[in-house]
């Protein structure tokens, strides 16, 4: 099966580092144009449609400063890819804040500032680039939500519910946008080391309990989350939507995984 992504226009938000580039670099590679979108890039002179690489075997990703929770600049990040590329076929809604503590010592403050990105950063992106779709009469559109969207853990209800409200909102915009043959899924990773949850840098035993948890017991890369999004953009997936489709290396598929690595 051949996943022809060649010039379709793929925009990744939350594209600056960590998984967000790594889907923005597996899109290149497979020739779309992509558009990184995130607050700041972390080399010197990258801003508002500064173009770079991300390899020579690759197509050029375009970046672009966007907050995702702001609905004046993500509208002005839209019209700017638009007024470029013409259409997006692609969207990724992959931008997202962790905001951990229990309840009863979670400032509003915080709380907020994790709905804003996790969940208004997807309703700001997909409403600006739903029209753009509508008219073209075809789309993707997937949402990062998390395995704390189906199992949560203590300490996480910001985050949890942040997470199992992209996961309602894309079943409702599933239906919604289906019409113009667009299609809205969101994935659910499970762990994935990176700097915001800091799961590589935990103690050895801290990490074995972790990595217990798992069908498949190994940390979870980037690639295999990208592995899953190009699959979904392609036209192989043209007939799934408004589904929630966990990448998490069966993640408690049964109480104790573990069991099968001891016998």
């Amino acid at each position: 099966m051949e996943l022809d992504l060649k010039d379709r226009v793929v925009v990744v938000t939350g594209a600056a580092r960590g998984i967000g580039a790594v889907i923005a670099g597996r899109f290149a590679a497979e020739g779309a144009r992509v558009v990184a979108l995130d607050l700041a890039f972390p080399e010197e002179g990258d801003g508002p449609g500064s173009p770079s690489t991300s390899g020579p075997s690759t197509s050029p990703i375009t970046r672009l400063t966007c907050n995702v929770a702001d609905p004046e600049s993500v509208s002005a990040a839209v019209s700017e890819i638009v007024e470029r590329h013409g259409t997006i076929d692609v969207l990724v809604n992959n931008a997202g804040i962790n905001v951990d503590g229990p309840v009863a010592d979670l400032e509003w403050e915080r709380w907020r500032a994790c709905f804003d990105v996790n969940m208004g950063g997807v309703f700001l992106m997909s409403r600006a680039v739903a029209p753009v779709m509508q008219e073209a009469g075809r789309g993707r559109v997937l949402n990062a939500a998390s395995f704390a969207a189906i199992v949560p853990s203590v300490g996480s209800a910001a985050y949890a519910a942040s997470k199992a409200a992209v996961v309602q909102f894309t079943r409702v915009l599933a239906s919604e946008l289906g019409p113009w043959d667009i299609t809205v899924n969101a994935y659910a990773p499970g762990m994935v080391p990176t700097a915001m949850n800091g799961f590589a840098e935990m103690p050895p035993d801290a990490q074995d309990r972790l990595l217990d948890t798992l069908s498949l017991r190994r940390w979870e890369s980037p690639d295999d989350v990208a592995n899953l999004l190009i699959f979904l953009a392609s036209d192989a997936a043209g007939f799934i939507t408004g589904t929630l489709l966990d990448v998490s290396g069966g993640k408690l598929a049964t109480q104790i995984p573990a069991r099968a690595y001891g016998r």
